[in-house]
């Protein structure tokens, strides 16, 4: 019998350190360039070590990726899959989303990051991407998705729906991350998006 996807254990380990420079940072990065089951944030003296990155993160991210990228082809949303890839602020921040996603065109920072969080750390990851102006993080934590779109002051604020999928429930998204079977998961997802 297939348990739920959301229901799997974690293996996943953080450690953190604080005063670290963004020279010794960057040293540390530098030595473990080669190894892929570690995942570094740094914000502002504070380094988060994260290893190894437990099957049931990279599940859901897989599933939450497979899923958006579903409602946005079924509907005919141009978009931009950047996958997982370092945003920095040199001497301040930096960071790797789960997933990334320019929409309409190709830009330099993506519109929206998702994030999951499995293993909470002390790093504030809206603060991580700030520098950066993303207009919105997307976090699944806990079975629940939340939403932060950036603001012309500069900051994020909660919304309940995305400003790029006004009509998409997050709730529906849930519901199918939850799905046991992948697959399975992402048809219905499209077929319940083509009904609507």
């Amino acid at each position: 019998m297939n348990t739920p996807l959301v229901s799997q254990s974690t293996e996943e380990k953080l450690v953190t350190l604080k005063d670290v420079s963004w020279e010794q940072f960057k040293g540390i990065e530098a030595y473990l360039v080669d190894n892929h089951n570690v995942r570094l944030s740094y914000l502002s003296g504070v380094l988060e070590i994260m290893s190894p990155i437990g099957e049931k993160h990279e599940g859901v991210k897989s599933t939450f990726g497979l899923l958006l990228e579903a409602y946005m082809r079924v509907l005919g949303i141009r978009f931009y899959a950047r996958g997982g890839y370092t945003l920095e602020e040199p001497g301040y921040a930096s960071g790797t989303p789960d997933e990334s996603y320019s929409i309409g065109i190709e830009k330099e920072v993506p519109d929206i990051v998702i994030e999951v969080i499995v293993t909470s750390g002390t790093i504030d990851r809206k603060e991580l991407f700030k520098p950066q102006r993303i207009p919105e993080i997307w976090f699944w934590k806990s079975n629940q998705i939340k939403i932060f779109r950036f603001g012309e002051n500069g900051e994020y604020t909660e919304v309940s729906r995305s400003g790029f999928f006004p009509d998409l429930d997050p709730t529906l998204l849930l519901r199918y991350i939850a799905m046991p079977d992948q697959y399975d998961a992402v048809a219905e997802f499209e077929q319940t998006i083509r009904n609507q």
